[in-house]
């Protein structure tokens, strides 16, 4: 009889947590349906003039943006001009190999320049300072002892001793070529000290 009671009372407890189960999914389905009805509830979802409204002011937006429509079109055409086809010419630079050293006139320091030229002509202007590369470099080296101190000083210096110097490369180049095609002379060094 012992045994009977013992089973009994397994049987019942077995029961019971079904049955706690079974309520608490019930009460967790009731709070998300009770969720989404005040949600809906409180967007206006139940509200029958809310839809009225809702179409009032698409209607509203629509005739914005056609008036939008209406100020762009009277407004004059925008002409778009095209740009003029422009020749361009490549441009070509050459560094000289080897720097230039020489002496500031009447004075202690030494000025080191290394050199780039710029043309728009064809590899010949290239192969011509190649050519005569060591009559360029007389004339290079005849504008550098030329220089003072006083000059070194100046703002404008370098602009200045780029211009003379492309001046001389050029007039060496038609000596020898009878053309020159040197347009540019940049300092890729320039050290005195």
């Amino acid at each position: 009889m012992a045994d009977e009671q013992i089973e009994e009372e397994e049987g019942g407890g077995k029961r019971g947590g079904l049955v706690k189960i079974i309520m608490l999914v019930v009460g967790v389905v009731l709070v998300v349906l009770l969720t989404i009805g005040l949600t809906l509830y409180f967007t206006g979802f139940f509200d029958p003039g809310a839809e009225e409204v809702a179409e009032e002011q698409i209607s509203a937006l629509e005739t914005e943006a056609a008036e939008a429509a209406e100020e762009v079109a009277q407004q004059p055409a925008k002409i778009q001009l095209e740009a003029p086809a422009v020749e361009k010419f490549e441009t070509v630079y050459y560094e000289l190999e080897r720097e230039f050293l020489a002496n500031v006139a009447n004075s202690r320091k030494v000025m080191q320049i290394k050199l780039a030229i710029m043309t728009h002509y064809d590899e010949q202007v290239i192969s011509n300072i190649e050519k005569h590369t060591f009559a360029i470099r007389s004339s290079i080296l005849d504008i550098m002892r030329q220089v003072t101190e006083q000059d070194v000083a100046q703002t404008d210096f370098r602009t200045n001793m780029a211009e003379d110097i492309r001046l001389a490369m050029n007039a060496t180049l038609e000596e020898f070529e009878d053309f020159g095609g040197i347009e540019k002379v940049y300092f890729s060094e320039f050290i005195v000290q």
